[in-house]
């Protein structure tokens, strides 16, 4: 009987993947959620599990292939024969201790579920396990630690016993109901069995060093460290206790293949730190969340040809309507009126003549969205999201002033759901909040254009032959140059300077 291995579930508007890495080669015995191989997608790695236990007949998608979701990957010939050869060593092992091994080889095993992750959040990703196969554990006894989007989560041990087998290793994408590990009756005695599980692992963990035998490397290091051709030795760790990760290798592959031809310490990741200096630093890990945002933000600036262009508007006519109808407005809708409700209004406004800023490039081909959703960056205490407000140009003004305030609550908590996270087509910045003058926002791929908002002063303004003070704003619209030229992005910006010195254009729509 042949089961096929078929690309899992990628996510949300993620249709396909690389094979990265296969773990087995054709003919290698695979047991029953043994990883088979990696795949990368732009946003996450996913470890694809054998779905059945056997032998592998073939491998269908080799390495560096592209393939989709569902596409087949390989296929796996079911037998008996291939478990014997995995539980061989195990039997030898309860040979030796038959006393010992009775009470976990029974029905007395517990499964290790990955814990309650918060509201909206479906996935998270394993990043470090404290336990090895083999290890005994405490009830309640930290065993691994996961990471979301949002937050980290430790998962204690639901029983005491042993640690007898890890369903997701490190760097595994785990989704809210799924299995990490099994743990044996309470065995306390079992001291012998433990390193008949670790021989399993050895042969790939024994050439990455000798002097680390108390620290197992991630499963993804060891591989990379194998096709790389290095040793532990000369990977700096940055998991617990020193553990080498997948990116430590990346790294140190990078330092190596730059060595030869660095002549100047400017070349250098770093520059030279003194030993004093060293002593004081910290060095802490990016979280999820900063990294997605590194990654996304560097890809924007490599992508896209990003220019920006500025004007100015007297958003006098803005505030003075905000301070006539502020206490009615509230007493109605139930929320404050702001000023990014206005914002929204009259980039839909300026969005329908200039449709180029609202559309996006795929491929050779420019898509053009018939509706606006908007975006609207946020700033909370792990770094900048962007919920999206769905349909804003169907909106009215305390619509969208009901779901900035409670999108940007749930920003603020942490409680925002992927989805309500994408498909944005258009985004505002307001940086004016923290006191910001001037600014170049970065694009938020792949839309074409992005407002950026700034702090309301008062200025000098020469108007009418008289000089006035006004208070005044700077706006800055980011395009991608290579669908939106410099006519269409003046006169966006030139039309929501109309719209917000002018409020009554809104109303009828000019």
């Amino acid at each position: 009987m042949t089961t096929e291995v078929r690309v899992p579930t990628l996510g949300e508007s993620v249709t396909e993947a690389t094979v990265a890495t296969w773990f087995k080669k054709p003919g290698d015995a695979v047991e029953v959620d043994e990883m088979l191989c990696e795949l990368e997608t732009d946003k996450v790695t996913v470890e694809v599990p054998s779905p059945a236990a056997g032998t592998l007949a073939d491998i269908v998608a080799a390495e560096g292939e592209t393939v989709g979701v569902d596409a087949l990957l390989a296929n796996i010939s079911e037998g008996g024969a291939a478990t014997p050869s995995k539980d061989a060593p195990k039997a030898e092992a309860k040979a030796e201790e038959p006393a010992a091994e009775a009470p976990s080889s029974g029905g007395d095993s517990v499964d290790v579920m990955v814990p309650t992750l918060g509201e909206s959040v479906t996935e998270a990703t394993v990043s470090t396990w404290f336990k090895a196969v083999g290890d005994s554990v405490a009830q309640d006894e930290m065993l691994c630690e996961l990471e979301t989007d949002k937050v980290s989560v430790e998962v204690p041990a639901p029983a005491g016993g042993v640690l007898t087998e890890i369903v997701a290793p490190e760097g595994t994408t785990v989704d809210a109901s799924a299995k990490l590990a099994v743990i044996s009756g309470s065995a306390v005695g079992q001291t012998d069995p433990a390193p008949a599980p670790k021989a399993d692992a050895a042969p790939a963990a024994a050439p990455e060093g000798t002097g680390r035998s108390d620290v197992e490397n991630a499963p993804s290091a060891q591989k990379a460290m194998a096709a790389a051709g290095i040793s532990a030795d000369h990977v700096t760790g940055t998991g617990r206790d020193g553990r080498v990760m997948k990116d430590d290798v990346a790294k140190a592959v990078a330092a190596a293949a730059s060595a030869p031809t660095a002549s100047a310490p400017a070349s250098a990741p770093r520059a030279p730190v003194a030993a004093d200096d060293a002593a004081r630093e910290e060095r802490v890990k990016m979280t999820r969340l900063r990294q997605t945002i590194a990654k996304r933000l560097k890809e924007s600036q490599n992508t896209a040809a990003m220019l920006t262009t500025y004007n100015e508007v007297d958003m006098g006519a803005v505030m003075d309507l905000r301070n006539e109808y502020k206490d009615l407005f509230l007493k109605k809708h139930g929320v404050k009126l702001g000023f990014m409700s206005f914002f929204t209004k009259a980039c839909c406004h300026a969005l329908k003549e200039v449709p180029e800023v609202n559309a996006e490039i795929d491929g050779t081909d420019i898509v053009y969205k018939n509706f606006v959703h908007m975006g609207v960056a946020a700033g909370t205490p792990t770094g900048l999201v962007v919920p999206v407000i769905r349909d804003a140009d169907a909106m009215s003004f305390a619509a969208i002033e009901k779901a900035i305030a409670e999108k940007g609550a749930r920003a603020r908590d942490g409680k925002l759901s992927m989805a309500e996270m994408q498909g944005g087509t258009f985004t505002l910045s307001n940086g004016g909040v923290y006191g910001s003058l001037m600014s170049s926002p970065i694009l938020n791929p792949p839309q074409s254009g992005i407002l950026g908002m700034h702090k309301i002063q008062d200025r000098p303004m020469a108007i009418g032959g008289e000089v006035v003070i006004r208070p005044m704003m700077y706006l800055a619209l980011s395009y991608d140059h290579r669908i939106v030229d410099g006519k269409g992005a003046v006169t966006f910006l030139v039309r929501v300077k109309e719209a917000l010195e002018d409020p009554r254009r809104l109303l009828m729509d000019l």
